[in-house]
């Protein structure tokens, strides 16, 4: 039984309309164009200055605006439709899970990560890991999943992106106003705040409990920011990803250690706990010495808690698992061990790790060893893992060491357009959206005629083209910028011309600027009289990552040259806003990783069921998706052993699909009606396919199956 209760702030609000402050405190208006409407239509340049936070424009909306709609019958339809669509939703006893899964229904699946990306209104999320998380919560909400999720509640979240006039990232950091955002306070029986304590090697730390409702699915918030935190601890949650070493390894502890404590706090007792990523890997160290505090073993509770936890492994490279020096680790743990039972060496014999520069404990190497079931994100990172992790396994051949693969999906109803929404209701079956992995029902996209389609693309690359312009007047009118910036932000940019887009974090790896290898035959793609070409890039590098920073910079200033035109955009501050206006209104989404360090990748899933054609390196998802009918190719599926060669090679291939096919293609139109019939017939292929494919109805449903289900029974593991 749960002790809380998190009170839902009122709102002054006409009494026909008074709903849509409750609405305002469930993230389910967010996945639901009616309701994003409901708020849009009250005031729409308030709810964009308000940045599509309706707590906030409830807040700041003038009563004659509240009074004209609820005064509105057809604004009033609207309402009571989208009203009764959400208790439906809410309150319903039929659901996926309940129907497959009756009997795993009463205890929940607790999901550690330690960032969500649920919307551009709650910036607590720095990438494809954090939107990933947030699509997660989202379709477990959807299928009725029992889920409940952990994880921080970051008061600066990450930070706002602004680009110097030189092209140097600069990171400013602003503080969230919780009395504006839809995040509430867990408070007991008491109505005292919840509070947890954690132990560090000289003192206690206390955190208090938040809360996001995301349709029926309930998010917790670690806070360290209270009294009587000492100044240093009440930052502790602050912002993502510290650098240091040791704040990391803080931030971990509350995560893991915390994050139990206070799942226990709430009256939770879940059959299943599944780990985002290793940060989340002392949770099973908590749960051990619960068992061990009841008379059990280590052995045994290890043996115990294994059953029923998953690990979820996003990273292809060593070096991007998060270790910790073994001295670190003896000096916050020496008082912990005991707890479980065992010595010092026991203890570090979970996850020790020999490196070049030292001996460290691996955090993923302790979420593997304490999950009876793991998975990577992709079938090439499946593979991969299991050459990286193989010696764990030493009695074992590569292909048979279990970690098995489950590639990543999307949120449809998050991220797909809403006009192309409306088109889909047309030729589709009507329940579709309650069956997105029905592949076979996708085939009626080819029935949509190419003239329909054809206008809601043009309406979406109109939408894009104004977005970035209106970013660019707002950029000029904030001062302080150079007249080239605001061409480089995209002023110029023509939505009936061929737009590639490129959005996703600048890790070098990504080698973003893997174009500029060829200057030349750039300019002359670009400049093309006949059939020009234009792209569009965004995104942020890691604060601590200068190599990822210089590329920005080393782009930037090529997208400035004035013999471009303004074909070339950069538009700053990249966050789920800006993707979601890039991949509906891109022609085509360009992603060009060093193979195979793309784990899955994500963003060119939401372009691809928005009809934007996939133009990629065959890493990640698009080694499965590609079936070369529904985008392109760069390179083969094969890695040279001299990433110099490698980086020619594909730049190579890049520029001749483009010459010789993509820009061709584009351009060729119906002679009737200006249609390019051939490149609709890749965009409905591009839907057919990838949007039951890489939706996270499908992975829910996957790790419902292979995952959730065996591991809630305590069934053997492969």
């Amino acid at each position: 039984m749960n002790h809380f209760h998190s009170p839902v702030p009122t709102f002054s609000l006409p009494k026909p309309i008074a709903r849509l402050g409750d609405l305002a405190y469930n993230l389910w208006w967010s996945w639901q164009p009616e309701a994003v409407r409901l708020y849009r239509d009250i005031d729409p340049v308030l709810w964009e200055r308000s940045s599509h936070n309706p707590v906030k424009f409830l807040q700041k909306v003038e009563r004659k605006n509240l009074n004209a709609a609820a005064q509105d019958n057809h604004y009033l339809e609207e309402y009571h439709a989208v009203i009764a669509a959400f208790d439906r939703y809410i309150n319903t006893d039929v659901t996926w899970a309940r129907v497959q899964y009756a009997d795993l229904i009463e205890r929940p699946i607790a999901y550690f990560s330690t960032e969500f990306g649920l919307h551009e209104a709650l910036p607590m999320y720095a990438g494809g890991l954090g939107v990933l998380s947030g699509d997660h919560l989202k379709e477990a909400s959807d299928l009725g999943l029992p889920l409940v999720a952990v994880g921080f509640l970051y008061r600066q979240g990450y930070f706002r992106q602004r680009i110097t006039e030189d092209g140097w990232q600069e990171a400013i950091n602003e503080n969230l106003n919780l009395a504006e955002s839809a995040i509430l306070p867990v408070l007991g029986a008491d109505n005292q705040p919840v509070i947890v304590q954690v132990g560090m090697p000289d003192r206690s730390v206390h955190a208090r409990l938040w809360r996001i409702q995301v349709g029926r699915v309930p998010l917790f918030l670690i806070d360290t920011d209270v009294a009587p935190n000492a100044a240093i601890d009440r930052e502790l949650t602050t912002r993502l990803y510290y650098s240091d070493l040791e704040r990391r390894l803080e931030q971990e502890i509350i995560l893991g250690v915390g994050g139990v404590r206070a799942l226990r706090a709430l009256g939770y007792a879940p059959a299943v706990w599944h780990m985002n990523e290793g940060h989340s890997a002392f949770s099973s160290l908590e749960r051990i010495s619960e068992l061990v505090a009841g008379g059990g073993t280590f052995e045994a509770a290890l043996q115990k808690i294994r059953g029923g936890t998953i690990f979820t492994t996003h990273t292809p490279v060593p070096a991007g698992h998060d270790m910790f020096p073994v001295w670190m680790i003896e000096k916050y743990f020496s008082n912990y061990w005991p707890s479980l039972g065992i010595d010092r060496d026991q203890f570090m014999a979970l996850a020790f790790q020999h490196e070049s520069w030292g001996d460290v404990f691996s955090m993923s190497l302790l979420a593997l060893r304490c999950a009876s079931r793991c998975n990577g994100v992709s079938e090439l990172h499946g593979q991969v893992s299991r050459k990286m992790f193989a010696h764990l396994w030493p009695d074992r051949p590569v292909e048979q060491v279990p970690i098995r693969s489950i590639t990543n999906g999307v949120h449809l109803n998050t991220w797909m357009a809403r006009r192309l929404g409306l088109l889909l209701d047309q030729y589709l079956d009507a329940d579709w959206r309650s069956c997105i992995d029905d592949r076979e029902m996708w085939d009626k996209v080819r029935d949509i005629p190419d003239e329909a389609l054809w206008e809601v693309r043009q309406h979406l690359n109109r939408k894009l083209a104004a977005f970035v312009r209106e970013r660019a007047r707002l950029q000029w009118i904030r001062g302080g910028t150079h007249p080239v910036q605001i061409v480089a932000a995209g002023v110029l940019l023509d939505p009936y011309m061929l737009t590639i887009g490129f959005g996703r974090r600048f890790a070098t790896y990504k080698r973003a600027a893997l174009m500029l290898r060829d200057v030349n035959r750039l300019v002359r793609l670009l400049n093309n009289p006949a059939r020009p070409v234009q792209f569009i890039f965004a995104g942020k590098a890691h604060p601590a990552d200068d190599p990822g920073k210089r590329v920005i910079q080393d782009l930037y200033r090529f997208i400035k040259e004035a013999n471009l035109g303004g074909r070339l955009v950069f538009i700053e501050d990249y966050d789920m806003n800006v993707a979601r206006h890039m991949v509906q209104g891109v022609d085509v989404w360009l992603n060009t990783p060093r193979r195979p360090m793309e784990a899955s990748g994500t963003s060119g899933e939401k372009a691809g069921l928005n009809g934007v054609l996939n133009f990629s390196v065959l890493d990640g998802w698009w080694r499965e998706g590609y079936n070369g009918e529904n985008g392109w190719a760069i390179g083969t599926d094969g890695v040279l052993s001299d990433a110099e060669e490698q980086d020619a090679a594909d730049a190579e291939s890049l520029y001749e699909t483009l010459e010789d096919t993509i820009v061709p293609l584009y351009y060729d139109r119906d002679s009737r009606n200006d249609v390019p019939v051939g490149w609709l017939r890749m965009v409905k292929e591009s839907i057919r396919t990838l949007a039951p494919m890489f939706s996270t109805s499908r992975m829910l449903k996957e790790y419902a199956s292979d995952m959730y289900a065996p591991a809630a029974r305590h069934e053997p593991a492969d």
